[in-house]
């Protein structure tokens, strides 16, 4: 009886090499791409990218007719990242960059590619800081990466005023903003977040073409006005009669915090203190201490 064959494997770094050659080259190349907002050209090679992706087994999976075939446009991903995912695609491995990367993912996720989902992630974890944090965490929420969710949000809960100051919060969605106003580990004071939340606001407002309180109610419940100073809560009521920003009735509740010296005494408006809240005079009379 014949003995079973033996597997043996070459070396793969110059295999490896000559893929990573034919990344975007024009040599035997039979489908073109128009990629990012820029309309970048990108040659590829079909029976490579739709043996490797799905995606591209979907898209592509017509036999180009006689002629040029005309090329496939994919204006939503940037040329750099597109590339990033040709060269995965084409040698299992890829160089990622930190100002790139949540682009990778993006579209290592729109494209169902597993492998280099869970590469970016790991790349995130290591380059995570305060300027890129908000949008990790954008990402995270549009494409429930709950992990990723979980690590940026404890990134921010130790670097709240950071990254309050950051671009990328003021691009926040309102379903990424609430889970860090709900949290209690926020290492900043309730005013400061109520400024954040302004300017968060008129940002969105400004984009959206909308009233500024309309954009930030999904959020402003989430304040938490009773750990406000009565000096603070006073001059935040004549701002919000100048600039709307929160409803006139949950200024009133913080007020009944106040009146009663009972936190408990008004649920709808939180007084749970957070972990960066500045002391006041009234917070002892709060029943409800940070936990």
């Amino acid at each position: 009886m014949e003995n079973p064959g033996l597997v043996v494997h070459g070396e793969a770094a110059p295999f490896s090499t000559a893929l990573r050659s034919l990344v975007n080259n024009r040599l035997y190349s039979d489908v073109r791409f128009v990629v990012g907002q820029e309309r970048q050209e990108v040659f590829a090679h079909r029976c490579l990218l739709t043996c490797r992706c799905n995606f591209f087994q979907r898209l592509l999976g017509q036999e180009p007719g006689p002629g040029v075939p005309s090329p496939v446009v994919l204006s939503t991903v940037p040329a750099e990242a597109f590339l990033a995912v040709l060269e995965f695609l084409y040698t299992n491995s890829v160089k990622l960059y930190r100002h790139s990367v949540l682009e990778v993912l993006t579209a290592a996720v729109e494209y169902g590619l597993e492998e280099l989902r869970k590469l970016c992630l790991e790349f995130v974890a290591k380059v995570l800081d305060v300027e890129l944090v908000c949008e990790a965490l954008q990402v995270a929420v549009t494409f429930g990466l709950g992990p990723l969710q979980e690590r940026c949000i404890a990134f921010i809960e130790a670097h709240s005023q950071e990254a309050l100051r950051t671009r990328g919060f003021l691009e926040l969605s309102a379903p990424a903003l609430l889970p860090l106003l709900r949290s209690d580990k926020l290492c900043v004071d309730e005013a400061e977040l109520v400024l954040a939340a302004r300017s968060w606001a008129r940002v969105g407002a400004a984009v959206l073409e909308r009233p500024v309180a309309e954009v930030a109610a999904p959020v402003v419940r989430e304040l938490r006005l009773a750990l406000l100073a009565p000096a603070e809560l006073s001059a935040l009521e004549e701002q919000n009669r100048r600039e709307p920003l929160i409803p006139v009735e949950q200024i009133v509740e913080a007020w009944k915090c106040h009146a009663l010296r009972r936190g408990d005494a008004a649920r709808g408006a939180p007084c749970r203190r957070r972990r960066g809240t500045l002391p006041r005079e009234h917070h002892r009379f709060l029943d409800l201490p940070f936990k």
